[in-house]
């Protein structure tokens, strides 16, 4: 069974969900794999507020709790479809505190997945380029991960960070965790001037570092930039622990 941490955020959970089922090899409901979504937003903490110190609960106490409830369901591996949940000192702490819990659920790291999906599948490209949240942005969870496979890594300056990028997912009027069905045109247009800067600095394939952007850039490319779903490569890996013959080609 594979266990899905929903609530971080809530329609992110859907998505992963979604990108399973259509990544999955299944000619009926028998076929598909057993799934469970667990979403519980209440209890967990916001990630970034986190890590910009302004909330004082890490939310990898929480975070564990699903994780620990979705492996009592049945769940042996699982995903948590929040890049900034991915951060040293929010993932260690879910790490350690299922450690201590003696856990055997196997936990995947959506950004390590994603650098070696973009490794394994476009071995040319040597620029890429990060719109996430702020928090991710300034943990520099993908920059780290990228330069260990020797990637030269793009993102937006501050001032756009701040004022046009993180506003796209968080801003209480047209921010995609206020408004995601449908997307808000001005959030797609501040990741879209996020994502022309990248391209215009080099870069040659752009990650969508939060799991509601896919939900307001779909395409598989902009711009002729490759745009690299975490989302979508952690749906595979998901499916491929699971059951590697149930991964559509």
């Amino acid at each position: 069974m594979i266990g899905i941490v929903g609530g971080v955020g809530p329609y992110a959970g859907l998505d992963l969900l979604h990108k399973l089922l259509d990544n999955t090899l299944a000619n009926s409901d028998q076929e598909h794999l057993d799934t469970v979504l667990l979403s519980l937003p209440s209890g967990i903490m916001d990630r970034t507020e986190y890590l910009l110190g302004k909330e004082k609960e890490n939310p990898a106490f929480a975070i564990a709790e699903v994780l620990l409830k979705l492996e009592k369901t049945g769940a042996k591996v699982a995903g948590i479809p929040c890049n900034t949940a991915h951060a040293e000192g929010i993932f260690n702490i879910i790490q350690d505190v299922l450690h201590r819990a003696g856990s055997s659920i196997e936990v995947l790291h959506m950004i390590n997945e994603t650098v070696s999906f973009i490794a394994a599948t476009f071995p040319d490209i040597t620029r890429v380029g990060v719109l996430s949240t702020t928090g991710t942005y300034l943990s520099g969870v993908y920059n780290k991960a990228l330069k260990l496979k020797d990637y030269e890594v793009l993102i937006p300056t501050m001032e756009m960070q701040e004022t046009v990028i993180h506003p796209a997912m968080y801003d209480p009027v047209y921010g995609i965790k206020a408004v995601a069905n449908p997307v808000h045109p001005m959030a797609r247009e501040n990741l879209l001037r996020g994502f022309s800067y990248l391209k215009k600095q080099g870069a040659e394939a752009v990650i969508l570092g939060c799991t509601e952007i896919p939900i307001a850039i779909p395409e598989p490319k902009v711009e002729d930039v490759v745009t690299i779903d975490p989302t979508f490569v952690l749906a595979r890996a998901l499916i491929f622990r699971a059951n590697p013959e149930k991964l559509r080609p």
